[in-house]
Parts: structure tokens; C-alpha cells; sequence
């Protein structure tokens, strides 16, 4: 029995069913997340710069963002150009903890700014009361201690789970599912309860959202010019987007029946979550959200004339 359950470490094979496409594939993720780091970075200092955006909630998501994508990506580029693909087993443990955690509490962040947006269009008169720095510190601090403490435990009940040897993990990082089916025994009841973890933390933040969309409405719908009925529906575009592709991709991955389980679909989703979600943030709140637009384009400006006043200034030397 000693011999059996003794963990020797973890081997990623998944990329290794694409040997022609694991440079290509390195190249897409390196300069994706280049830009994922970049674009959410440069999104926490326009809205650290210009007070009057105060959204301290998508300031906290940028910056989870990173840490997000950090926990999987700089693991899986070295997969990629080498030809070791072994994994330690705590180096598996921590890498599904950070992901999981900073997973979940993205999903509950995310649910603080559908609060946030519900606050703006229903309770606007009485936003900065509702939404002061205190109220968006608790919910950070909630959102980051719920998502990690949930994820803590579920990560120490699927590492208790016996695993024999140097097990192979059909995946291109330490997930969840593929690390469960890794055991060498039944794990029912440790299925259980990640699921209804996962219920409690996706479907359950999806849920709030969808209360304060509702609320967000009919709210709406009383605002009697067109015009204002279009600003609102605009505030809310981003953040709406973002909840979508987040939302759908971890139900997918997290809520699926076991049945429903297909490696292939599975691991383009995961690429999705892991990958391409995390980039959709600075995207899509920079382009979506006017003002947040313009003051990129005022901080572009303003660098642009600083560069060229030096210029002329080093000329005129």
C-alpha cells in the first residue's frame, strides 16, 4: 500500500499530441499574454490616475487578471519548447490552488460590479453612499477570502486522494478533473463536493448578477429619452460581455454532467478560460467603456507631446 499511493510527481501530455503546432502555440500564448499583462496594467493606471472613472472594483479585476493567467501560463510555455513535461506534485497542488482561487474570486469580483453597475442606473443619487472606498473594500476582501478558502479545501481533498507513481495528466496544466481522474481509486464523493463548490461559487454569483440585470431593467425601461435609455444599456455593455465568456466558459468546464466529458471540447475551453478570458478584460472595458476610452486616449496624447517635446528639446541642444 505504501508502494502504491506513493506520489512521485506529474507528467503534461497534452501538447504533446500536437508536435508540429507546440512552437506556433507557444508564440500565440506568449504574445497573448504579453498583452493580457500589458493591457491589464495599463488599465489599472488610467483608473489609479483619473479619479472621476471610480471603478476600484475593475481596478482590483486587472490586477487578479495577471495573477490569474500567472498561475498557468509561464508553466505551460516552458511545456511547450522543452521536452520535460514533469510535474512536481506540490508544484501541481499550488498551481491548481492560485488557478481555482483566483478563478473564483474573479467570479465573485465580477458579481460586486454587476452590483456596482445595479447601484449606478437604480440607485444613482445615492452611489457614492452605497459604493463608497469601505463597501468596495469588503467586497474585494469577501470575493478573495470566499473564492480562496472554498478552493483551499477542495485542492486538500483532491491531494489526499492516493495516486500512484508518476501519474500522466491528459491536460496542459494541473486542473481539477483531469488531476481527479489521475487517482487510483473512486472519488465519488470528493466529485461531490468540488461540484457543489463550484455550484455555490459560479452558479450562485451568476445568480446575483442576473438579480441585479433585473433590477438594472427595470430601471431602464422608466428612463422616458431614448438617448438615456442608450447611455445606460452602454454602461452596463462591458461588463455584460465579460460576464458571458466568463460565466459560459467555467460553467462548461465546472457544471458539465461527467458524461458530457469530452477531452477535446474540454481542452479548447480550458485554452479559453485560461488563455483568451483573461485578455477579454482590458479589451473590452477599454473599448466598450467611453470613458475609460477617452482617458487612454488622453494618456496616449500626453505621452506622444512629452516624447516630442524631448525630441525638440535634445535638437535644440
Amino acid at each position: 500500500m505504501m508502494n502504491e499511493t506513493k506520489v512521485t510527481g506529474f507528467v503534461l501530455i497534452r501538447f504533446s499530441d500536437f508536435p508540429v503546432l507546440q512552437i506556433p502555440l507557444f508564440v500565440f500564448f506568449f504574445l497573448t499574454y504579453l498583452v493580457t499583462l500589458t493591457g491589464n496594467v495599463l488599465l489599472m493606471t488610467i483608473i489609479r490616475l483619473h479619479h472621476h472613472l471610480h471603478i476600484p472594483i475593475l481596478s482590483i479585476l486587472s490586477f487578479s487578471e495577471p495573477c490569474y493567467t500567472f498561475a498557468v501560463i509561464p508553466k505551460m510555455l516552458v511545456n511547450l519548447i522543452t521536452e520535460e513535461k514533469s510535474f512536481s506534485f506540490t508544484g501541481c497542488a499550488v498551481q491548481m490552488f492560485f488557478f481555482i482561487g483566483f478563478g473564483g474570486t474573479n467570479c465573485m469580483l465580477l458579481t460586486a460590479m454587476g452590483y456596482d453597475r445595479c447601484v449606478v442606473i437604480y440607485k444613482s443619487l445615492h452611489y457614492k453612499v452605497l459604493m463608497n472606498d469601505r463597501v468596495c473594500r469588503q467586497l474585494v476582501a469577501f470575493a478573495s477570502v470566499t473564492g480562496f478558502t472554498l478552493f483551499l479545501i477542495g485542492t486538500y481533498f483532491i491531494f489526499t486522494l492516493p495516486f500512484c507513481g508518476e501519474k500522466e495528466i491528459n491536460h496542459f496544466f494541473c486542473d481539477m478533473a483531469p488531476a481527479i481522474q489521475a487517482a487510483c481509486t473512486e472519488s465519488n464523493g470528493i466529485e461531490i463536493v468540488i461540484f457543489i463548490f463550484c455550484i455555490v461559487v459560479v452558479f450562485g454569483s451568476f445568480l446575483w448578477i442576473l438579480l441585479s440585470y433585473v433590477l438594472i431593467v427595470n430601471a431602464i425601461l422608466k428612463i422616458p429619452s431614448t438617448e438615456g435609455k442608450s447611455k445606460a444599456f452602454s454602461t452596463c455593455a462591458s461588463h455584460l460581455t465579460v460576464v458571458v465568456v466568463h460565466f459560459g466558459c467555467a460553467s462548461i468546464i465546472h457544471l458539465r454532467p461527467k458524461s458530457t466529458y469530452s477531452l477535446e471540447a474540454d481542452t479548447l475551453i480550458s485554452v479559453i478560460y485560461a488563455v483568451v478570458t483573461p485578455l477579454l478584460n482590458p479589451v473590452v472595458y477599454s473599448l466598450r467603456n467611453k470613458d475609460v476610452h477617452l482617458a487612454l486616449r488622453k494618456g496616449v496624447h500626453l505621452a506622444l507631446r512629452k516624447g516630442l517635446g524631448r525630441k525638440l528639446c535634445t535638437r535644440m541642444r
